[in-house]
């Protein structure tokens, strides 16, 4: 059960991200669950980040 909630997670984590660096808005997050919206905007900060040092165009 666990391994399944964390999988969950990470997925949202790094779907996040992916939209992050494509320069998605993050009003867009497609999670409605606290948890995995959190997860999705934390992958999403991390690709902004990324991507204002020059990691990502």
């Amino acid at each position: 059960m666990k391994r399944q909630k964390r999988d969950r997670l990470e997925r949202a984590h790094a779907q996040g991200f992916k939209a992050g660096v494509s320069g998605r808005s993050k009003e867009l997050c497609p999670y409605q669950n606290q948890d995995a919206r959190s997860q999705w905007l934390g992958g999403w900060r991390d690709a902004m980040e990324a991507r204002g040092v020059g990691l990502y165009r």
